[in-house]
């Protein structure tokens, strides 16, 4: 059994430990496939000189997918795997050295999943580890996990899960959607619902929480529209599910990405979500209460710094 590794790659500082952590499997029948975006970073220097070994490959995009459409990236590196299962990693993220043993033996234990998950721990931008993810049960439904991930505001992130490749491709790849908000959780949830999720139960990943990720570095107003489409999705895609299951989850998202923006700039952007408030999930109500709580974190600022001089 083969296991596909993919990197889709924009950023050269971690790109090396990422590569190096793949080597240092104890599973050895994995090949790891790196995708340079067209980046402006020079990632042939860092990824080239492992190509030596003919299970690491190397491809440059001809033009850069961009923040925006990432997700188009992710697809790219799968449509060059050639294993039986796919895990892609972010270029400043780790695996563990039992990472891709532990998987083979929940496979084992669990036979004939779309999806399995890793436990994860959170690695700052030196690479020491700041937190945990929460435990999970060995297996679950699409329905239990989707009520813990929201209800108990599970930390999850790409790298956490484990795909079959020839679900993907049937399935038309990473479900896409702009800064690929909520697209790592739309796709392992689509793959649960043919089966369900085993969860392995030792810490086999490191996600590297780092201030230039996508998610810190886009702007809010692009992320409250993701938002929108992430919820019309889910709704329609489980559509034996009510509604309200899904648009509590992605009201309170979306409350908080409004309210971070209007506490960055209260002036235009709370002018702005006013006149916007029917392109949100925001009932008229709700959209006033965020403006005044935003303005408000302002002007608390403003007199923390005042009263500081």
């Amino acid at each position: 059994m083969k296991i596909s590794v993919t990197i889709p790659s924009y950023r050269q500082r971690y790109l090396d430990e990422a590569i190096r952590s793949v080597l240092a499997q104890t599973w050895q029948d994995w090949e790891l496939v790196i995708v340079d975006d067209h980046s402006p970073e020079d990632l042939q220097s860092v990824a080239g000189p492992y190509t030596a070994d003919d299970r690491i490959h190397y491809y440059r995009n001809g033009a850069n997918c961009g923040a925006l459409n990432v997700v188009d990236n992710w697809n790219i590196c799968l449509s060059y795997c050639t294993g039986d299962y796919v895990v892609c990693i972010g270029d400043d993220d780790r695996l563990l050295p039992c990472c891709l043993e532990e998987y083979a033996r929940l496979i084992g234990h669990y036979p004939g999943l779309n999806v399995y998950h890793a436990r994860t721990q959170i690695i700052d931008e030196a690479g020491t580890v700041v937190g945990f993810q929460e435990e999970r049960p060995p297996f679950e439904t699409c329905e239990e996990m989707m009520l813990r991930q929201w209800a108990y505001k599970r930390k999850q992130f790409l790298g956490d899960f484990l795909f079959s490749r020839k679900w993907l491709l049937c399935n038309g790849g990473y479900v896409k959607f702009p800064l690929a908000y909520c697209s790592d959780w739309a796709t392992a949830n689509l793959a649960a619902s043919t089966g369900g999720i085993a969860n392995g139960q030792v810490t086999m990943f490191e996600y590297r929480d780092n201030s230039r990720s996508i998610s810190r570095s886009q702007g809010l107003r692009t992320a409250v529209r993701a938002c929108c489409q992430a919820h019309r999705w889910y709704v329609d895609t489980f559509s034996h599910l009510q509604a309200s299951f899904f648009t509590r989850h992605f009201v309170r998202n979306m409350t908080d990405m409004i309210y971070l923006d209007i506490r960055n700039k209260p002036v235009r952007e709370t002018a702005y979500w006013l006149c916007h408030r029917a392109d949100t999930l925001l009932s008229p109500g709700e959209m006033l209460n965020v403006c005044l709580r935003g303005i408000a974190a302002t002007l608390r600022r403003k007199a923390w710094s005042f009263a500081s001089l």
